[in-house]
């Protein structure tokens, strides 16, 4: 049984699911990772985000080499392309090894009559390489963005396109967020200098650190402990603008996978945090988190436009609102959100958050703090969502993010620094 497993055919089948049955890579890796070696992990991880990342590039050259595009039951073998492309064009896999073990791929899907025609379109592509990319250069895909997604992005920010739009094709690096509770991140910074890898503070998040080059998590000083968690940086913003004190009631809505429930709780260890989201599924990773800190927090699974159903008329201090959203700020770390995602999909969401701020306002004690954020770069959801909440609530006056006719701090996903992130931090008068 081992012998079938053949990583390019593994690559293509998650590909062809995510665009065909637009299922999340997110939920498909997992599984297909359980199956092959510690050292074949990365590699099939690769394969699939990439192919992922450059699918505009991939399905040109296709269209290019190909007289008429797979269909049907052959549709897997269109994607067992893409896969070959990739490693030849974005990984440092050697030309011959990357083109046998496509090619065997066929054979695993049980396509072994198209082994001859896989060989041949790779054997092209090598030859016309130089001119079909300087081709492809030139071609309105380059920006390997779907063109509703690119419209809103340059719509929206008319002198900074260009740049979302690099960033978000970059491969992510990769964040941690030091546990206050156990070393502060300079201490923190020393173990992991001890163990040979770099890490880089962030010059705002007094928790976060970025690693000059992603490590496994084992690698990492404490990590089984809870000394140290994967977060990226502008996540960690939340818990900035939320500033959790100890004894305090607070509410993490919308809270899986928990990130920010225990950020809240190495913040504020005293405080009594109640942590819900819609998904049961997700919220079993809420719990692993707990665990692995050493936490405890209240975890329930509940609709955030329901709110009596889960807390009935309870008021919290704080509340964090980690909106449901487009994702559209972290496409480098999720690149399959390009293609799962409909340009009708942004007006259903903003509706959504408008519901649930709605519904979760009067659980707010006066005096407390609202965070609303979310992990989109897109104004509708965003400094629109918060301008239209904060005129149709008499109540709710803006705080330390922009101004009343531009309210919420935007960032955009950069190189080096955080992911796209939104951030309105409200107090109920």
């Amino acid at each position: 049984m081992k012998k079938q497993i053949n990583l390019r055919s593994m690559a293509a089948q998650a590909v062809e699911q995510v665009i065909e049955q637009g299922q999340s890579l997110s939920n498909i890796l997992p599984p297909l990772q359980q199956k092959v070696s510690d050292k074949d992990k990365a590699l099939l991880q690769e394969l699939c985000f990439g192919v992922l990342r450059v699918l505009p590039q991939l399905d040109w050259l296709i269209n290019k080499l190909m007289s008429r595009p797979m269909t049907g039951k052959q549709r897997t073998v269109h994607y067992l392309i893409m896969v070959g492309f990739y490693q030849l064009l974005h990984t440092r896999i050697p030309a011959h090894a990357a083109l046998a073990e496509t090619v065997e791929g066929a054979a695993v899907i049980k396509r072994p009559q198209l082994k001859g025609l896989i060989n041949g379109v790779l054997r092209q592509f090598k030859r016309q390489q130089e001119e079909l990319l300087a081709e492809f250069a030139q071609s309105e895909n380059h920006f390997l963005f779907p063109k509703w997604l690119l419209n809103r992005v340059q719509k929206a920010y008319p002198h900074q396109w260009q740049h979302i739009v690099e960033a978000s094709n970059q491969r992510p690096p990769m964040w941690l967020r030091v546990n206050r509770q156990h070393n502060s991140r300079d201490s923190w910074l020393t173990l992991l200098e001890e163990t040979g890898l770099q890490g880089f503070p962030h010059p705002d998040y007094p928790d976060a650190v970025r690693l000059a080059s992603p490590a496994p998590v084992t690698a990492l000083p404490g990590f089984a402990e809870g000394w140290v968690t994967v977060q990226d940086a502008s996540a960690q913003g939340c818990i900035a603008f939320l500033t959790p004190k100890n004894g305090e009631r607070i509410l993490d809505l919308c809270a899986a996978p928990g990130g920010k429930t225990t950020h809240i709780l190495e913040a504020a260890p005293e405080a009594s945090v109640l942590a819900v989201d819609i998904d049961d599924q997700r919220l079993s990773r809420v719990y692993d988190n707990l665990k692995r800190l050493g936490m405890k927090a209240q975890v329930k699974q509940g609709d955030g436009r329901f709110p009596e159903q889960w807390c009935g008329d309870e008021q919290f201090d704080r509340i964090l609102l980690d909106a449901p959203c487009s994702a559209t700020g972290v496409i480098r770390r999720h690149p399959d959100i390009k293609w799962l995602r409909r340009d009708r999909d942004i007006p259903e969401l903003a509706q959504l958050q408008s519901e649930i701020l709605d519904a979760i306002w009067p659980h707010l004690k006066p005096g407390g703090t609202l965070v609303y954020a979310t992990c989109s770069i897109l104004p509708e959801e965003n400094s629109q969502q918060v301008a239209a909440f904060l005129k149709r609530t008499t109540d709710a006056q803006l705080s330390e993010t922009g101004t009343p006719e531009n309210p919420g701090l935007q960032k955009l996903p950069g190189a080096e620094e955080g992911d796209g992130f939104f951030y309105a931090k409200i107090i109920k008068q």
